[in-house]
């Protein structure tokens, strides 16, 4: 285990550049007793304790001034039961990494979100989705986890323990970094399949118009809105009997790299410098991607790379309430003095059975608002918080929001089953932060 005083250049940033924390010291342990020191020796200096994995949160949720956990030798596949079809993995395992072995051992997670950066633990603990119509969350496909809690003893849940383990269980899926410092994960697998992912156009209207039915006849849907303009780009992706035909290498790198990122982020700094141009490069952009027919395996369609940095807000409404939401989110941009350079991301998910899970209990339709890196976006967010949580909105943990215990308190039936377990895990606060007291309330 390595310790390392943080000293002037000790600070930690997101990869969002938003959010700074300055901890007293780092520990990367090597293994779960190293671990378990590390959280004894905080609690025996009163020291708070954060574990932080890639930065994706644009919230503090991981931020911490006092001991700062770095999982990266905490990584690889523990075992896999191909009878359970379950695989068990180290809590620092990058999702890029767990889905190239699983692919290799032919097998793959049911969903994944759209890009795979993030650690397993970070990904699943702040509630990471991709889009599904009855596959839910990556939190979802967990069944059973390991946890170091407060008093640095090692705590295995799943849903088959006993009701205590099944409480822990159905919280710390999505634990927000309150429970404790998550280990290991246990996930449900499949066999390795084909998906067919289309790609294709669709004016804003008609999307909305017949969005049930394109919700209802794809497993995976899920479109993008540019703002300043009546054009979306919608996604839909099936399973596939095959044969693959994955984008070819020159047509994926000018898709993917010099569209999607390269010339994306030109037009951003661009936009950033002249903002009048704004409306006129959402244009151009979003007739700029032609549609496209792929078939290939699912980390290879669920997602795709993301280099032009940007700042996020996104919020889970009752799937009912998405047109009306969008509509409203329109007319307010329509009318607004706001020029917005990134598209608008909209996706669903079924109702789960996790406590703080942004779909618990409700089966929902995500929408996310960006703004690029070094731009103003909190009148723009602030606007487009007020039409989410007009419709009872829950918003993703990782990302920028500004609701209170309160708020969650009335938007989750179940908030208070986390909060007294939370008291019974961690009853001296050793895992808060500023953005824990403000979410779960002192």
């Amino acid at each position: 285990m390595s310790t390392t005083a943080s000293g002037k250049n000790g600070t930690w940033r997101n990869w969002g550049g938003n959010v700074a924390a300055r901890p007293v010291r780092e520990v990367t342990p090597a293994s779960v007793e190293e671990l378990s020191a590390a959280v004894r020796k905080a609690a025996e200096d009163g020291l708070t304790v954060k574990a932080v994995g890639s930065g994706h949160s644009f919230t503090s949720i991981a931020a911490t001034g006092g001991v700062l956990i770095r999982p990266q030798l905490l990584t690889g596949i523990r075992s896999i039961d191909r009878d359970a079809m379950t695989v068990t993995v180290e809590a620092g395992t990058p999702l890029k990494r767990l889905n190239m072995a699983l692919a290799r051992e032919g097998l793959s997670l049911t969903n994944m979100g759209d890009i795979m950066e993030q650690t397993v633990s970070g990904a699943t603990s702040t509630g990471t989705h991709g889009t599904g119509r009855e596959s839910a969350s990556i939190a979802a496909q967990i069944k059973g986890l390991e946890l170091v809690t407060g008093d640095g003893s090692l705590l295995t849940c799943s849903e088959k323990g006993t009701e205590e383990e099944r409480a822990v269980f159905a919280a710390a899926r999505v634990g927000l970094g309150a429970l404790g410092v998550i280990t290991a994960i246990t996930f449900a697998v499949e066999p390795v399949f084909l998906l067919t992912a289309r790609e294709e156009p669709m004016p804003f209207d008609r999307v909305l118009a017949e969005f049930d039915q394109l919700w209802a006849e794809n497993e995976h849907f899920e479109f993008y809105w540019f703002p300043h303009t009546g054009n979306t780009n919608t996604k839909r992706n099936n399973r596939s009997a095959g044969p693959e035909q994955p984008v070819g290498r020159l047509a994926g790198w000018f898709e993917d790299e010099f569209l999607s990122n390269g010339v994306f982020q030109a037009a951003n700094w661009v936009g950033r410098t002249a903002p009048a141009a704004i409306p006129t490069i959402a244009r151009v952009s979003s007739r700029a991607l032609s549609a496209r027919t792929y078939t290939d395996i699912p980390y290879k369609v669920f997602t795709s790379p993301r280099r032009v940095r940007f700042v996020e807000m996104e919020y889970a409404v009752p799937r009912e309430a998405l047109t009306d939401t969008l509509r409203e989110l329109r007319a307010m941009v329509d009318r607004s003095r706001f020029r917005i350079s990134f598209p608008v991301e909209v996706r669903t998910a079924p109702a789960d059975d996790i406590t703080l899970s942004t779909a618990s209990a409700r089966d929902s339709a995500y929408i996310a608002v960006h703004m690029f890196k070094g731009t103003p976006y909190q009148a723009y967010f602030t606007a487009a918080e007020r039409i989410f949580t007009a419709h009872e909105g829950r918003p993703h943990w990782g990302k920028v929001h500004t609701r209170d215990a309160a708020y969650f308190a009335e938007v989750y039936p179940r908030f208070g089953e986390f909060t007294a377990l939370r008291d019974r895990l961690d009853p001296d606060r050793l895992f808060q932060n500023d953005y824990l007291r403000r979410v779960l309330g002192e």
